[in-house]
């Protein structure tokens, strides 16, 4: 039996303006433990990332930070690497978000003591914390912080006490580079598994966020307080079946209203965090919140996000009226990413959520990470670009800030965004995702335009192709070019998982 092609007909003449999105839409973290060095998610095996080696379970969350399987140490980045600073340029601009839940115990040591304070478990050095100022200097980069919130901060069980916040704020002022917004606490719907002091609770957090952010509010005015920062409001995670189905299943976590009803100072953006599920490092604690790759391409893997953020919608309007919503951590799942996050076949999902995003508000999407673990849009150590950093870039460099509705015609099955172009000419910008495994989308287009399409050799390959080329860097670490080909007026095939930008 012939299989018959979907068919798509682009009509740019019937594009109805939606809202304009941020430019820094496209954004980043840079995680604590990376700088100060520390231990994270343990990298792949080339095996586990082709899928011939399956990832050993684990029994208890014990054992997360407990066993060799999952987790590793790493040394300090180097944030004045060329390559990486270049590279990340390339995606400028970007906000950069500095967190985590090492964030959250972590001591400044501006004085170069050398010397972690009871109460505190690691320590970030002068030093260290110019390298951050000095990277998103170069970057031309907006930074975001939480601060620390853990024992050492409320001394003899006191409410939050600022030193640390205040250190942190002022030193970097005072070297020319302000922190330009603030999370107080990196996921704090898990308290004290978070990093806060034992027995901590919901009032606590409401309390020390408001004695955090009327300080910042007095001292700092153009710093944007942002919050809750949650993994996903429990309600809503268990309805979209992803990463909150999973961790409340092995943790009582807070809702929004228990963290942030008992607030008086208020928020400029409304934040939260959202992976599609966890990783194969917990599928075994969780395997209900686990997706298997033969599911990545699925239109209810794929939409996750999108489910997420129309979820988290009235909390934004509650809580922060008029204000932008940030995803301040985004992955394909919790636990360091899946054996394939640093492969083609995450693309899908990297893309399908800042198109579903951009229609449905206006924000900043963190991918979680630069550069460290297997989500990372770079490679750790080599900083060698992956296909999301590839698939990112082309979106800053093609998507426009205007984005648009109703702007096309046939199969509903096939993702299909629109948006203005980034080069400010007159025209639109089409992404396509062909995330079906054997169906040929028939696009037709109403006039010649620039196409370019993305593919693999294999689904879980680590190299992306752009109209057939290989992305790879060059001998000297250049960035190759990303050559568009030409197309005609009438009909272009899509060929099954594929994506493309059609510039019109």
């Amino acid at each position: 039996m012939t299989r018959k092609n979907k068919m798509i007909e682009l009509k740019p003449e019937t594009a109805v303006f939606l809202r304009h999105m941020d430019e820094r839409l496209v954004s980043y973290n840079i995680e604590m433990a990376e700088i100060t060095g520390g231990t994270f998610w343990k990298e792949y095996t080339p095996e586990q990332i082709a899928g011939t080696e399956v990832f050993p379970g684990i029994k208890s969350m014990q054992e997360i930070t407990e066993t060799e399987k999952l987790m590793q140490y790493y040394p300090p980045v180097n944030l004045y690497n060329k390559r990486l600073r270049a590279l990340a340029k390339e995606l400028s601009p970007a906000w950069i978000r500095v967190s985590g839940t090492w964030a959250t115990k972590t001591y400044y040591d501006f004085e170069d003591t050398g010397k972690v304070p009871e109460g505190y478990e690691n320590l970030l050095t002068r030093e260290q914390w110019i390298g951050v100022l000095d990277f998103v200097k170069s970057v031309g980069g907006r930074l975001l912080i939480s601060v620390s919130n853990c024992i050492g901060d409320h001394p003899n069980g006191s409410p939050l006490v600022l030193t640390q916040a205040q250190k942190i704020f002022n030193f970097s002022h005072s070297y020319g580079v302000d922190i330009d917004a603030v999370e107080f606490m990196n996921e704090p719907n898990m308290l004290s598994l978070s990093g806060a002091p034992k027995g901590y609770t919901a009032a606590d957090y409401a309390r020390d966020q408001d004695i955090l952010y009327t300080w910042v509010r007095e001292h700092y005015p153009n710093c944007l307080l942002a919050g809750p920062c949650t993994t996903g409001d429990p309600k809503i995670s268990a309805d979209c079946g992803g990463f909150g189905a999973g961790i409340n299943k092995m943790i009582k976590a807070c809702t929004t209203q228990e963290l942030l009803s008992g607030t008086n100072t208020e928020l400029d953006v409304f934040s939260y965090h959202c992976y599609n599920g966890v990783s194969e490092r917990l599928s075994s604690l969780v395997p209900e919140a686990h997706w298997s790759d033969n599911q990545a391409l699925s239109r209810d893997y794929l939409f996750i996000a999108a489910d997420y953020a129309k979820a988290h919608i009235p909390l934004r309007d509650q809580y922060v009226p008029g204000g932008q919503m940030w995803v301040t951590e985004a992955g394909d799942a919790v636990g360091g990413g899946d054996t394939w996050a640093s492969t083609y076949l995450d693309v899908f999902r990297t893309l399908n959520e800042l198109g579903s995003f951009s229609e449905l508000t206006d924000g900043i999407i963190f991918h979680n990470t630069l550069a460290s673990s297997d989500y990372g849009f770079l490679k750790h150590g080599t900083f060698e670009p992956r296909p999301d950093y590839f698939a990112a870039l082309l979106w800053n460099r093609l998507m426009g800030s205007a984005v648009y509705q109703k702007s096309f015609s046939g199969s509903d099955e096939i993702p299909v965004y629109c948006h203005s172009r980034r080069d400010g000419s007159d025209g639109f910008v089409y992404l396509i995702i062909n995330h079906t495994t054997a169906d040929t989308v028939a696009v037709q287009i109403p006039k010649a335009a620039d196409c370019y399409m993305l593919s693999a050799e294999q689904i879980r390959s680590d190299t992306m192709k752009l109209n057939g080329r290989c992305l790879n860097l060059s001998e000297a670490g250049d960035l190759p070019e990303l050559k568009s080909d030409r197309l005609e007026a009438g009909t272009f095939l899509l060929a099954p998982k594929t994506c493309a930008f059609l510039v019109l």
